[in-house]
């Protein structure tokens, strides 16, 4: 008869299965067992009773393994016991999976055991998982009161499909609900929405009211994903009340916010477009140490955030203070946070205060060169502080340190161009990069575009662009006023500042280094005007450009002046009609050259041959001579008296004065033939004449029906100027 020992080595390799136990100290099955009567009720008539399995006595549990196994002094001998217990835990298994719900039930195995546990079927239980969020959801405060706002918010917001008066209800409801309560509604990511649709709709007084209940917790909306937005919602609206309130409350916790990735937008955009003057400054000087945190936090006193000034006043602290700017500098340019309006001024009162030839502006130099995306590069060529810095860098760089600024920009340049502030980026290059063969290789095929075909169209588009032609014309105009009007003055400002740092940092003369580049730009210009002229003399920048690139251009402009030439063909006195009536589809002739300002003021300059010196108060020509007269003339010669009767009788009048017009003779006697048009035309009004005077006595008219002082109408002088002055000629 096998030994017990003998039993257990013929078991070698078979998985066990514990038998059931009675006893409590046997630690039971991790799967539980369930009744056989509850089986037999989720059974269908037809599945067959479970096999009957044999529990062990008393005796067997207590002398089995620890993992339930079979027991050690098995009766039965050697491999038949073994079998019988592995056909028992079969028939077991079977009987399990038989009382289970099919696969054809559409549920899953482990889906189909729960149904059998929790005597229930999937669909209740979904029913049961839904009735207990409901209770969760209702239980918490407000619950009532957010499932009405949203249902408020869910109408609101589909502003098109909801009448005026119903709006109007259902704001005033919302206010009702909402008022005292709104810190409640704020912080989470569905009831803030309420709230931001409560201020899109709210009168003055109501989104003051919500400000004020807010006050005291704008800190933390502003480190909120979604709360962050109802900040701006409220100081959209620049009411200055609102922005008093909010904006101190991230006085003292700058530096703590600008390194925070939600809090950081909100507060450069306050800094940016919302806070007072006073109120910037408070917040760039936190950013020069921690005193100028803790302890100005509640100064009422004008504060100045100029560096400057604040090391003028302590110069003892200039090693502490400038440490600080640059360690929270240096942070947000590693972390590549570098979009920042409020980061852009930080840079430029640090290299303001920068000590010129030291380490400092080395050091400084590598870390603005330091980003390899180039992200820091661009973004500061966007904003004003952050140009400001970039033409700097490039002013006190050396060779290298150009050329690797200027190949960040490349893919960049077309939209510095037409930036406010960006353009002014490309105007220092030019001033400050000795290497010329390498700015024109780098800046103009980026700038005009390499692809030919679109290149005249990107060309027409950058002269007629205020921000754009200062890229073009600066080249040949100059620091020009007409090319720098009064809202591009910090432009002069920034050249004149380079001006004094070049003369260490450059070696070739400016007005050497002009002419190359303007060399190098001209053929890409005169090919312009020869393809475009018609487009770019229908507006007073394109005349201007014309005018500016035919007098400082070099290479052949003979084709460029015979086009725009044939741009005074025709009519000189076709206007073009106003559009009456709403849809029309018909293109009008645009007005001729003859009748826009721009036009014959562009004519007469290049007839004259140059450009007009107010200080000597005469025409200083160009070299080589331009001889326009005798290219303009054969082409306005049969409608000459319409031109000195015209609106553009100074291009005649220019004609006659022209000292190297070959053609003068013919001219006059044509004039002497039309005497009498010519005194007509002086003593009668003009079409110009008759509408500036029928719009100033539209004017006074309207002052008086308003009960208005009448204003004094000046005298508008009647008859052609022009052709008064064609008369003294004869």
């Amino acid at each position: 008869m096998p030994t017990a020992t003998t039993a257990k080595s013929a078991m070698a390799g078979v998985k066990r299965k514990s038998a059931p136990v009675n006893n409590s100290h046997v630690k039971e099955s991790k799967k539980p067992k369930v009744d056989s009567d509850m089986k037999s009720a989720l059974k269908a008539k037809s599945k067959p009773p479970p096999v009957k399995i044999e529990e062990s006595n008393d005796e067997d549990s207590e002398d089995s393994d620890s993992d339930g196994g079979v027991p050690l002094d098995y009766e039965s001998g050697g491999s038949e016991g073994v079998n019988e217990i592995v056909a028992k835990e079969h028939e077991e298994e079977q009987s399990d999976s038989e009382e289970l719900p099919k696969a054809a039930d559409g549920l899953h195995p482990e889906r189909a055991r729960a149904v059998i546990v929790n005597s229930q079927s999937s669909k209740e239980a979904h029913a049961k998982q839904k009735q207990l969020a409901q209770e969760r959801k209702a239980a918490k405060p407000l619950a009532e009161q957010l499932v009405r706002t949203k249902k408020i918010w869910e109408r609101l917001r589909r502003k098109s499909h909801v009448p005026v008066d119903e709006r109007k209800l259902l704001v005033t409801e919302l206010f009702e609900i909402i008022t005292g309560r709104i810190k409640d509604f704020v912080l989470k990511h569905d009831s803030v929405r309420v709230v931001q649709t409560a201020i899109k709709y709210a009168n003055p007084e109501q989104r003051l009211l919500i400000a004020g209940e807010l006050s005291g917790t704008y800190r933390q909306l502003a480190e909120s994903r979604y709360a962050k937005f109802l900040i701006g919602k409220l100081l959209v609206q620049g009411d200055d009340k609102i922005r008093d309130i909010i904006v101190p409350e991230f006085f003292g916790n700058v530096r703590r916010l600008i390194k925070h990735p939600e809090a950081s937008w909100i507060l450069d955009d306050v800094y940016r477009g919302v806070a007072s003057r006073q109120q910037k400054a408070t917040i760039l000087r936190e950013w020069y140490g921690a005193e100028f945190a803790l302890f100005e936090k509640d100064n009422t006193e004008k504060v100045s955030g100029d560096l400057a000034d604040i090391l003028a006043a302590n110069p003892g602290k200039r090693g502490p203070i400038m440490r600080s700017l640059q360690e929270l500098i240096n942070h947000l340019i590693q972390k590549k946070m570098t979009g920042f309006t409020l980061l852009h001024d930080a840079m430029l009162q640090y290299f303001l205060n920068i000590k010129p030839g030291t380490e400092e502006i080395t050091d400084y130099l590598e870390l603005i060169k330091g980003d390899e995306e180039g992200d820091l590069l661009k973004n500061l060529a966007f904003t004003r502080s952050g140009s400001r810095v970039v033409c700097l860098a490039l002013a006190y760089g050396t060779a290298k340190d150009r050329k690797q600024i200027l190949r960040t920009y490349k893919d960049t340049l077309q939209l510095m161009a037409a930036d406010p502030n960006g353009h002014i980026v490309i105007l220092a290059a030019y001033e400050v990069i000795d290497d010329t063969i390498l700015t024109s290789k780098s800046i103009f095929p980026e700038l005009l575009t390499k692809d030919a075909e679109k290149q005249v169209e990107n060309i027409v588009f950058s002269a007629n662009d205020i921000n754009s032609r200062t890229t073009l014309l600066y080249l040949f105009q100059g620091r020009s006023k007409a090319l720098f009007p009064a809202n591009l003055a910090a432009d002069i400002e920034i050249l004149e500042e380079i001006d004094t740092i070049r003369s260490t940092t450059s070696k070739k003369d400016p007005e050497l280094r002009r002419s190359e580049l303007a060399k190098a730009l001209s053929p890409f210009l005169l090919k312009t005007i020869e393809s475009a002229a018609g487009d770019l003399v229908a507006s007073s920048f394109g005349c201007q450009f014309v005018t500016e690139v035919l007098f400082g251009a070099e290479g052949d402009k003979s084709a460029s002046l015979h086009a725009v030439a044939e741009t005074a063909a025709g009519d000189p006195n076709h206007l073009q009609p106003a559009v009456t009536g709403e849809g029309t589809e018909e293109v009008q002739t645009p007005s001729h050259i003859a009748m826009t300002p721009w036009g014959g003021k562009m004519l007469k300059a290049l007839i004259a041959g140059g450009r007009y010196d107010i200080k000597t108060k005469t025409v200083v020509p160009v070299e080589p001579a331009l001889n326009f007269a005798d290219i303009l003339y054969p082409i306005i010669e049969d409608q000459i008296m319409d031109w000195a009767t015209g609106s553009s009788s100074f291009v005649v009048l220019a004609l006659t004065e022209a000292n190297n017009f070959s053609k003068k003779d013919g001219l006059m006697e044509l004039l002497r033939d039309g005497k009498k048009r010519l005194q007509k035309a002086a003593k009668d009004e003009t079409t110009e004449q008759k509408s500036r005077r029928e719009t100033a006595t539209a004017e006074k008219d309207v002052g008086k029906s308003k009960g208005e002082k009448s204003k004094t109408v000046k005298i508008i002088e009647v008859g052609n100027k022009g052709s008064a002055l064609l008369l003294e000629k004869l």
